[in-house]
């Protein structure tokens, strides 16, 4: 890769001098970290230090509240036996990658407070391999889960998954995975540099080669196109069959002179509703964190770099991590049982959850019992 000639006007001047002429990024580092930065950030000036740390104090919040969150979920469920069932393992591997997601966060803060490529390549390689690790892991992991909930309603007899199964999906998951990982950071296919600010990194999307373009939409289809089509197609399945079994009750009511075929339709949310919300929650949560990212990359590779500022660039990031954090309230938070478990052990939560709550799990299990009522 060809480096910027430091040494002509306006660039050198930049890098040495305070006369009044604003750095550009990467103006003070080493030609041996220099070379892993895409030319592309080297022509903008140097951010304000107050951008750094507004960062750096926004990702320390999400690092706290992923780590606190995602961490509960998994003290929870992999201690109380109550809860091993083989649709929480997918809840639990999720937990594992919103929290891995996040455990990368101490690169993040210290490039952030050091006010740039601080960390160096090592620095970069880590972060960015922990990223596409738990990134991609959770996208095939929230696909695995979207699969089982369909199979579960759509095919009560048959469709519930075993904890054999499961763990068999849960090994593709991360063999699916890893090669996302091994061949960037070997630079076999593709490679991991700094982006934005230089404070994080990703793989590289800015450089327009054959070979790197063919990379981005390789991982643009494995790792955003493919789970997002099988996320929309099972839970628009899951609705559809909802929305069809509660027409069918009413049609079977109206027959029978009588308001309802649910004993409970007065006091209870219907499935139909509560279903159609989950879905929606969920593809709109996965849609909100990786679109984002996916079209950056998509734009830095095909379309119009210009449009591709460090600033911009920073965004995407800030929505993945923020999913991180949403997610154990999603999945298990709100998860009955989980809260009766949470409520054993941390008592001082006054969460107060009946234990009639346990009969009324909103878990696939449950659910499914509702819709075939």
């Amino acid at each position: 890769m060809s480096l910027l000639n430091w040494t002509g006007d306006p660039y050198y001047e930049a890098r040495v001098s305070d006369s009044g002429i604003p750095h550009n990024l990467g103006w003070n580092l080493d030609p041996d970290d220099l070379v892993h930065v895409p030319e592309h950030w080297l022509m903008y000036p140097e951010p304000d230090k107050s951008l750094h740390l507004l960062l750096g104090m926004v990702y320390v919040f999400f690092f706290v509240a992923s780590v606190v969150g995602n961490g509960v979920v998994l003290w929870i469920f992999s201690t109380s036996k109550s809860l091993r069932t083989a649709s929480n393992m997918f809840v639990v591997n999720l937990a594992f990658c919103d929290f891995v997601m996040m455990l990368k966060s101490p690169v993040f803060l210290y490039n952030s407070f050091h006010y740039g490529f601080a960390t160096g390549q090592l620095g970069c390689q880590i972060f960015a391999g922990m990223g596409a690790l738990s990134g991609i892991g959770a996208g095939m992991t929230n696909a695995c889960i979207a699969y089982d909930r369909y199979t579960t309603i759509t095919r009560p007899f048959d469709g519930k998954i075993t904890r054999g199964k499961a763990a068999v999906m849960i090994m593709f998951v991360w063999a699916y995975t890893i090669p996302w990982t091994v061949l960037p950071v070997t630079e076999v296919w593709g490679r991991f540099a700094p982006e934005g600010y230089l404070t994080a990194c990703s793989f590289d999307y800015l450089t327009r080669t054959f070979d790197n373009r063919l990379f981005v939409g390789a991982i643009f289809t494995f790792s955003y196109a493919i789970p997002m089509s099988m996320i929309i197609y099972f839970y628009s399945q899951i609705v559809s069959k909802v929305f069809s079994h509660e027409k069918a009750l009413r049609e079977q009511a109206k027959k029978m002179n009588v308001d309802s075929l649910r004993a409970n339709q007065q006091n209870s949310e219907s499935a139909e509703l509560r279903i159609a919300k989950a879905a929606i929650t969920i593809c709109f949560l996965f849609v909100c964190s990786w679109t984002p990212y996916a079209t950056l990359a998509l734009i830095g590779a095909f379309g119009d770099q210009s449009l591709l500022t460090p600033g911009v660039s920073m965004i995407p990031a800030l929505n993945c991590k923020l999913v991180a954090c949403i997610d154990p309230y999603i999945y298990a938070i709100s998860h009955p049982k989980f809260r009766l478990e949470l409520q054993k052990r941390l008592p001082w939560l006054a969460i107060k959850e009946k234990e009639v709550g346990d009969a009324q799990s909103t878990t696939t299990e449950n659910t499914t019992a509702q819709t075939t009522t």
